[in-house]
This record gives C-alpha cells, structure tokens and sequence, in this order.
C-alpha cells in the first residue's frame, strides 16, 4: 500500500497540475505524465493514487528504461516454471501485484515494440498472458505512465506505436521544469532540509540572502531531484553550517564539471539576452508580415475595410528613440551603430509588454523567458516604477 503523499508547491503552474491530478484520480482512466529528467513525475503518480479509490492497494513503480529488454515481458506479465533458462519456478508480474492498485511505468517510451502490443491489450482487455503460457489471466490494475521524451517524435520515427500513443494519451499532465517554478524551489529546498536534518542528525543553520537569491536564479538543469541531491550534500559536507553565496557557488560549479556543464552565471545572462534579442527581431518581422498582407489586401479591394485594426507600433528605427535606462551604460558605438545589449534587453521588454497592454505571462513566453526572469529584468530597468 502507499501512503498519501503532497505535490509540493504553489505556484500557478503547479496549482493547476493539482487540480487536474485531483480530478483524474477520482477516475480508472490512463494517465500520461510528461516532463524533464527528475521533475517529479513519480511523485505525481504517487499523488494521484494517494487520493483515488485504489490508495489502499498497492503501488506498483516500474522504470522500463532500467530493465533489460529481454526480461521486461517477464517482469510486466510473469512467466512458468521452465518458459526460459532460470526460469526455476512461476512467478507473478507487475500487472498481477497491481492487480485493484496502480501501476506505474516509467520511461515508457522505451518499451520495445514486441512488448507494446501486450501493453496495449491490457489497457483494452485488462487480459494478458505470463510468458511460457497459453492461459489468460486478467489484472484490474490502473496504469500511470511517464517519459521525458516526445512521443509525437517517436510514433513517427516507428519506435513508439500510434494507437498505444493515442491510448495513453487519454488524459495527459504536464510537469513545468523547476526552473519555471518561482519560489517553489524554497518551498522543496525546505522540505527536503528537514527531511534531512531528521535522517543525518544535524541542525542547519541556513542560507544567507544571496545565496537564497543564487538558488532562484540557478537553472537547475537536473530539476528537483538535483536540487534534493545537493542540498543533502550541503548539509553533510558542510555539517550544518550557513551555506553562503561562495559555498553554493563552489558545490554547483563543482557538480557541473561532474556532469561535464559549467555553471557560469554571467555566460547564462548573455545567453538570455541573445534570447531576448532574437524575440524581438522575430516579433518586428511578424508584425511587418502582417502589415504588408493588410496593406495588400485592402489594395485588392475596391473599397476599404472601416474596421479599426489594433496592431503593436513599429520598433524604433531610430537610435534616438531606445528608451534610456538609469542603471545602464547606453551609448551606441557611434561608427557602428550597434547598441549595448542591455539597451536592446530592455527595448525588447518594453516593446513587447507594449504589444501585449502589460501582459507579463504573454510577454515572457514572445520572449523566450519565464515570468520569474521578466519581473527580475523589470526590477533591475525600473520599469515597474515608469508611467
């Protein structure tokens, strides 16, 4: 049996995540979870057994990108006594100890394709036959997928099948990667160090406030389970003292060269604001696209369309018009012309919170960025205190 566990967070995105978990696990139907390497997704699956019919009875986690293609039928559906080498005596799947429970299949996009049509015919049927034999049994089990892969991808590379995607797909959630997730990383970071504290025997003594700031900025490529792994880290190789800023710094810049990654924040900041320059040049290109078709459509016309169009200004052209910024260096190499990327920055922003009336979710996702980062970029051009 499992018990009741929480999704932790409360951010919108993972608000929401909830409310539709909490929806399907009243129900028996399929679920595919989807989201990046150590996002969560067992946990989620978790959550949804915890609060459905079914939380009494087992649950069932099985990784099938961890299990050896041969033997991954064996292991779903059981086998006899003497159906292959070392088969010494009959044993009992996945799906039969799910049996009135959950099972819940990680990494299924790496699944065989053999192994994909019995999938299948259980979902349907709930029938299956153990390997080495001709009877059929039947599991009452409740399935919960999971892959960090696009399906999509792999039903038209012929590796995953088109009707097993589409039944999967009967209700799909997707887990937002937590760099996306505001503040949600205090919240876990939170947990997991009182979960910590509790298992090693030590007393944290805390972060300092730009480390706390460095947490929230770092863009945790491994998710929450990278976050989990470090903190516990911290805890144990530092013996509970105050993590500061250089301490944090050394152990993720140390952890990415294992991972052959090299944490450089002032790399990742240029990064971003290539990001942001390459929106807005796909914004200005687009806004043009649709001025020229109108200008030739009422051209085409005998009479014109009184209908008002409201369409986004035109992006300066000019280098007088770049909005000025206090905390910035803005001159222009006069024999060039180029601008200082931070101007650019800080135009695009401003253009594109123009174009969506002060929108920030819609401006975040025109300029490639989370909402966490443009209300950081706000703050640090003052544009929360313009008219």
């Amino acid at each position: 049996m499992s018990k009741t566990i929480d999704f932790l967070g409360e951010s919108a995105p993972i608000q929401q995540l909830k409310h539709l978990a909490l929806q399907v696990a009243q129900t028996d139907v399929t679920v595919l979870i989807t989201g990046e390497t150590g996002s969560g997704k067992e946990v989620l699956s978790r959550f949804i057994h915890g609060h459905s019919r079914r939380s009494h009875k087992n649950f069932i986690p099985v990784n099938c990108g961890a299990i050896p293609t041969g033997i991954l039928e064996s292991e779903l559906f059981g086998h006899e006594k003497g159906a292959f080498t070392g088969a010494i005596q009959s044993r009992k799947g996945y799906f039969e100890s799910a049996n009135q429970g959950t099972i819940f299949l990680d990494e299924i996009g790496e699944m065989p394709l053999e192994t994909q049509v019995k999938l299948l015919r259980v979902i349907e049927t709930g029938e299956f036959q153990r390997v080495g034999s001709s009877e059929t049994s039947h599991s009452d089990a409740r399935l919960i997928a999971a892959t960090n892969k696009n399906l999509q991808q792999a039903v038209t590379a012929k590796s995953f099948r088109e009707d097993l995607y589409f039944r999967l797909h009967s209700v799909a959630l997707h887990i937002p990667p937590l760099r996306e997730r505001g503040k949600d990383i205090l919240i876990l970071a939170e947990h997991f160090i009182r979960h910590f504290e509790r298992k090693h025997t030590i007393t944290f003594e805390g972060f300092t406030n730009d480390a706390v700031e460095m947490l929230l900025r770092y863009n945790w490529p491994g998710n929450v389970r990278e976050l989990k792994n470090l903190l516990e880290s911290l805890l144990i190789l530092e013996k509970g003292k105050q993590i500061t800023s250089e301490t944090l710094d050394k152990h993720l810049v140390q952890r990415s060269r294992d991972k052959g990654l090299v944490y450089d924040p002032e790399k990742s900041e240029k990064n971003e604001l290539n990001l942001i320059y390459n929106s807005l040049i796909r914004l200005h290109q687009e806004i043009n696209e649709v001025k020229q078709l109108l200008q030739q459509k009422e051209s085409s016309q005998e009479e014109p369309s009184k209908t008002p169009l409201l369409l986004p200004p035109p992006l300066p052209e000019k280098q007088e018009n770049v909005v000025s910024s206090p905390d910035t260096h803005e001159t222009s190499n006069e024999e060039t012309g180029i601008l200082p990327l931070e101007t650019i920055e800080k135009q695009a922003i401003v253009e594109a919170l123009k174009t969506y009336g002060g929108n920030k979710r819609q401006t975040a996702k025109t300029l490639g960025i989370n909402e966490r980062t443009l209300y950081r970029k706000i703050r640090k051009y003052r544009l929360d205190q313009e008219d």
